[in-house]
């Protein structure tokens, strides 16, 4: 027994020595920190909460320990994915479960991935973090978090599609580690400045664009640390104010920038109807010239045709002139065309362009082809196609066309049908009308020679008067 008592206090000293010796080199306080003789801890993740104290904290195998100067912290544990929340514990020993959170003044959020933990008064000492903490992770005391993104450019168009690229910050020092971005929420949006000379008066908040680290969309490549934000401001002309927004399950932040001016979109369409001989609608596509180079203009497009049909179109050489393209002047009705420009400011920058959908409504044309009373489909794209590759040439007034030959042989074709399915049925009528009659002559004869009596032949007309004076024989009178 005396043996074991002393081999346990033996143990107990050199435990003490152990955790006196480590407690040495743990920086206590704002103060300590600033002596020479202490060594550097990394805070690449790790800031203080305030600018009136400084706080250090190291995680030594999910211990880590709290200056008594702190008065709020907040806390993130980064674990193994659908594992229990962490329990932490106390220095005297106590344990606080996320379920015990409230009562324990501690706020908590649980995730599939973290624990985020906010502690008002923390006790000071050595805690320690129980639970599937993943070995790479640190705590992480969150404080100062920002955006790092360059301002939007000077000129900006409704309609423009940006992209921007941008880093977070813990405390002025970059975070790197992957998973921090399941944690945060990056966001801009732009408020309206309520001018009424301008388009966006009233207008309500627009968030026009999230960043992510995902590796999608315009993000080059996943988690590396550079996140990534698509702008689409396709919204109303006008004075906005940018704010950035940071915000994490417990709290957010925000970074206001300077009004900037959004112009409206400076593509220009207008069209140039038929005038019933060409066939075609002109669309003249131009910009604002002092803000956008036309000689830079490339245009991508299609265009909707009242019947649904759908022709798409590129337009890519080089000019000083407006943009033309001709659309077959197909039918009556609605025509939609949209398009996205590709172009260079006045003073160099490229932008992307999704213009506003264009419409205008198109007259029939008076040509044969509206009253041929065909019925047959017209194969719309045929047509564009074979108008578009046919050389130019002079206008002159559309001619009649005939009727094509596909129509005409299936016309040939049904007629001489026709003509032959008449001459067999007259030939079937005439044959059977005959057979008819024969049979009802026979069926006649045969009932006549079967009923037919003997008929007394009647004289003649002379013998018949000669018989009136021919004397009657007188009776023989031996007859008596």
């Amino acid at each position: 027994m005396f043996v074991a008592t002393s081999f346990r206090k033996l143990i107990t000293s050199i435990s003490l020595a152990i955790v006196a010796a480590i407690a040495c080199y743990i920086p206590l306080s704002a103060a300590q920190q600033s002596q020479p003789a202490a060594e550097p801890v990394d805070t690449s993740v790790l800031t203080s909460l305030g600018d009136d104290y400084q706080n250090s904290i190291i995680l030594l195998q999910n211990r880590f320990r709290i200056d008594h100067e702190v008065d709020e912290v907040t806390l993130i544990f980064f674990r193994e994915f659908g594992s229990a929340p962490v329990v932490l514990v106390r220095p005297d020993g106590s344990k606080i479960f996320s379920s015990q959170a409230e009562k324990n003044n501690v706020e908590w959020f649980d995730d599939d991935t973290f624990d985020m933990i906010k502690i008002k008064n923390p006790v000071p000492g050595p805690w320690q973090a129980v639970g599937q903490v993943m070995p790479e992770s640190r705590v992480m005391v969150i404080s100062e978090i920002e955006l790092h993104a360059d301002p939007l450019p000077a000129v900006i168009f409704s309609g423009e599609v940006l992209k921007q690229t941008a880093y977070l910050t813990n405390g002025g020092k970059p975070i790197d580690y992957s998973q921090f971005r399941d944690v945060v929420d990056v966001s801009i949006e732009l408020r309206s400045t309520n001018n009424p000379n301008y388009d966006n008066f009233g207008a309500n908040v627009e968030q026009i664009a999230r960043f992510e680290d995902n590796g999608r969309g315009m993000d080059e490549a996943p988690e590396d640390g550079v996140f990534t934000g698509q702008f689409n401001l396709a919204i109303p002309a006008g004075e906005w104010r940018p704010v950035f927004t940071v915000s994490t399950p417990m709290f957010s932040r925000e970074q206001v920038d300077p009004v900037i001016m959004l112009h409206k979109n400076p593509v220009t369409m207008r069209e140039v109807l038929n005038d019933g001989q060409q066939g075609y609608h002109d669309l003249y596509i131009d910009v604002v010239r002092d803000q956008i180079d036309i000689e830079s203009l490339l245009i991508d497009g299609k265009v909707r045709f009242p019947n649904g049909d759908v022709q798409n179109f590129s337009i890519t050489e080089p000019s000083p002139e407006p943009r033309l393209h001709r659309i077959l002047a197909y039918g009556e009705g609605l025509f939609r065309v949209k398009i996205t420009a590709y172009a260079t400011t006045v003073d160099g920058r490229d932008v992307i362009l999704d213009v506003p959908e264009y419409t205008f409504r198109g007259e029939a044309p008076d040509s044969a082809e509206e009253g041929d009373g065909s019925d047959a489909p017209v194969d719309l794209e045929a047509q564009l196609m074979d108008k578009m590759n046919a050389p130019e040439m002079p206008v002159t007034p559309p001619e009649e066309q005939g009727m094509d030959d596909a129509t005409l042989y299936l016309l040939i074709g049904a007629v001489n049908g026709g003509i032959i399915l008449i001459g067999a049925i007259v030939v079937i009528i005439i044959i059977w009308r005959r057979k008819r009659a024969a049979k009802k002559l026979a069926i006649k004869d045969d009932q006549t020679s079967a009923t037919a009596e003997p008929v007394e032949k009647k004289p003649g007309f002379l013998a018949g008067l000669l018989a009136k004076f021919k004397k009657k024989k007188e009776p023989d009178a031996s007859s008596d």
